[in-house]
């Protein structure tokens, strides 16, 4: 009786132990919108070149975990790129997801509509688990660009 008790105990701890690993591993919704948020007054102290080079830098103030900056002009290029360098200057108007979802576009969209900030859902890699997982973005727009940083679920 006792041996199926201690059992089902350390399943239990086991469990609870991974599942606070993983939050402390991932970056929470609140944690995004203040990225963003110290995102856009950065960019707006210190201009567009330092704040796309800041946003820009893996190892710089808006990359923590798996939460980083991504700044889009309203055209779909991708200004500033905090996990993936390579997609800086690139017009990503047409990038889907894995379920066919243009999600640039939509965001392009969202922000001419909603530019007091917003939340988009799609699927994307995770730059820490090297996985495509479900992802939700916020946003907000700061003239003719929005500044975003999301967080896997």
């Amino acid at each position: 009786m006792i041996r199926p008790l201690l059992t089902g105990l350390a399943v239990a701890v086991a469990a609870l132990s991974a599942a606070g690993a993983h939050a402390a591993t991932s970056a929470s919704k609140d944690e995004a919108m203040a990225m963003v948020k110290k995102g856009v007054a950065f960019i707006k102290a210190n201009g567009t070149d330092k704040g796309y080079a800041e946003i820009s830098n893996k190892a710089g103030q808006f990359t923590d975990r798996d939460l980083y900056l991504v700044v889009y002009g309203l055209d779909g290029k991708c200004l500033a790129h905090g996990a993936n360098p390579k997609q800086i200057g690139k017009d990503l108007l047409d990038l889907t997801d894995v379920d066919g979802k243009y999600f640039v576009k939509e965001r392009v969209a969202l922000a001419k509509s909603k530019p007091a900030g917003f939340w988009q859902d799609y699927k994307f890699t995770n730059p820490v688990s090297k996985k495509i997982e479900p992802k939700t973005m916020y946003c907000e727009k700061l003239g003719d660009t929005a500044v975003c940083g999301g967080v896997y679920k």
